[in-house]
């Protein structure tokens, strides 16, 4: 025990520093059993879970900067799944989510502002390359063990769980930080700073390209699959080899090897896991919760409520009639046919002015709630599914593709409510991808899911492509809004650099000019 709280203070330290990547790695000499290997793992590896969520009032953001509250709450609002949700007048220096997100969902030059011009620090790069600075400690430690007891299946389980870690945040690192994936130019174009070792290196850290992020990411998930293969465990908040096989499609199908996508997921189906039918869906439940035969793995947080809260957060005047927030889009739910079942599953209408809120966790006010998912970090069936199909339909496997798609289908729709196929190729790709929107949205894959299809060789968006972000201006003697044009975010090819987050400030100064971040464009209001 004594050496766990030397490895522990010793994280604790690092932790408070300002330094970048060298602050989040450590020797963890101290390591000497699997037990010790686990507890290690479960405080320091894995996203912290934060259950209890009381919201009086709509400045839900005030603990955005902290390391052990709410994981990257901006990712939902810088899609197409979201728009502004304004109603009656909050005071400019309360932390709502509008006044302190709206940096992010109008994709400024510098995000991390407020509304008043002051800059906020954006913590989820910190965190990550914390667990990460961990996780390799952890697997050096735990292969050092292997060698001494290389029979011990528990901690053959737990170094498999590393990998996984590693491989996951590396992914979530890239696709927030880093360029999109382009097969063509994916050796030359900028990732995000690759740090596998486990020891303290007094260097300045630099872009990797994205080849050899992803061939990391390829490596780490094999080892891992190698680790749990035939294991899946009884809690959905420790990691298997289904988790490891959707995380493996998910990659495949980033960098466009569909082939693999079909080989990591065959089978899919017979792992343990099943896809809820909404036609017993009882109103009010959770769509999605941890104990779901859909749920895979999860970890961390659910910052929806926080980000899309109701318009009535309280009884009392101004409370009770109040929005600075966010909610999903027009443009989403015209997405939904009128015969979806997800669309009454999965939303709900705000009490005053019934606009659509996301609310596929309604168990979030629960004080201290088991059933708590995570709204980025988590994994489920539907994903194996769906990723699986679009491989087919790349690969012009229209057949299997629709059959997959069906499968989904019986269980989301009423009775011979569902889709019919589409005529063309192409048709049936874009049909997958809005299915795949529709399933995921508020769940951290549209943004991610936007980059790549932008970038596609196959069936690339486009340079017609645009997000229009509706923005309002304030009447304070009527207490009104008027729509005052939008913001908009145009294709890849017409504005990259601002189709990733840019790296916080204190990692750019740590590393005195060897780190930069491209140069996001100045966004003006348009008709």
């Amino acid at each position: 025990m004594k050496y766990l709280l030397t490895l522990l203070t010793c994280l604790i330290l690092l932790s408070s520093c300002s330094k970048f990547l060298e602050e989040y790695s450590t020797d963890q000499k101290y390591l000497e059993t699997t037990d010790d290997l686990n507890k290690v793992m479960i405080g320091e590896a894995f996203m912290n879970n934060v259950y209890s969520l009381s919201f009086y009032n709509p400045a839900t953001m005030g603990n955005i900067t902290s390391e052990t509250d709410f994981s990257a709450p901006w990712l939902h609002v810088m899609d197409d799944d979201s728009e502004t949700f304004v109603l009656g007048t909050a005071d400019r220096d309360q932390s709502t989510p509008l006044y302190m997100l709206s940096g992010f969902h109008n994709w400024g030059q510098n995000p991390a502002i407020n509304i008043l011009g002051f800059a906020w620090t954006d913590v989820m790069w910190k965190k990550v390359y914390k667990r990460i600075g961990a996780v390799n400690a952890l697997i050096y430690q735990a292969s050092e063990i292997a060698a001494k007891n290389p029979t011990d299946v528990n901690l053959q389980r737990l170094r498999g769980e590393a990998y996984f870690l590693r491989a996951y945040y590396y992914f979530l690192l890239q696709n927030i930080y880093g360029s999109p994936y382009r097969k063509a130019t994916a050796s030359t174009d900028e990732g995000i700073p690759l740090k596998i070792s486990e020891k303290v290196e007094d260097i300045y850290f630099k872009r990797t390209d994205n080849e050899t992020i992803y061939k990391q990411i390829e490596a780490d998930l094999n080892q891992a699959s190698d680790l749990l293969q035939g294991y899946n465990p009884a809690s959905k908040i420790r990691v298997g080899i289904a988790a490891v096989k959707c995380l493996q499609s998910r990659v495949y199908l980033f960098t466009e090897q569909y082939d693999k996508v079909l080989q990591v997921t065959n089978g899919y189906d017979n792992m343990g896991y099943s896809i809820t039918d909404l036609k017993r869906y009882v109103a009010k439940s959770n769509f999605t919760y941890r104990s779901s035969t859909e749920t895979i793995f999860t970890m961390g947080t659910n910052s929806i409520p926080a980000v899309f809260p109701n318009d009535s957060l309280a009884s009392y005047s101004p409370v009770n009639r109040l929005a600075s927030s966010f909610k999903a889009s027009d443009n989403l739910i015209q997405s939904f046919s009128a015969n979806d079942l997800r669309l009454n599953a999965c939303f709900m209408l705000s009490a005053k002015s019934k606009a659509y809120l996301p609310a596929k966790w309604r168990t979030w006010s629960t004080y201290n709630d088991p059933e708590q998912i995570s709204c980025i970090f988590s994994f489920r069936l539907p994903e194996m599914l769906l990723n699986r199909a679009e491989a087919q339909a790349m690969l012009g496997a229209d057949g299997e593709a629709w059959s997959e798609i069906q499968k989904l289908q019986t269980m989301r729709f009423n009775n011979n409510g569902g889709s019919p196929q589409p005529a063309s190729n192409q048709a049936l790709v874009n049909f997958i991808r809005e299915e795949r929107r529709r399933e995921f949205c508020f769940e951290g894959h549209r943004w991610f899911d936007l980059r790549r299809y932008e970038v596609n060789s196959k069936y690339p968006l486009g340079s017609g492509f645009a997000i229009k972000h509706p923005t309002y201006d304030y009447d304070a003697q009527t207490n009104t809004y008027t729509r005052a044009g939008n913001y908009v975010l145009n294709s890849i090819a017409q504005d990259a650099a601002s189709w990733q987050v840019p790296i916080p400030n204190y990692a750019i100064e740590f590393n005195r000019g060897s780190l930069t971040n491209p140069i996001r464009s100045v966004r003006n209001i348009q008709p």
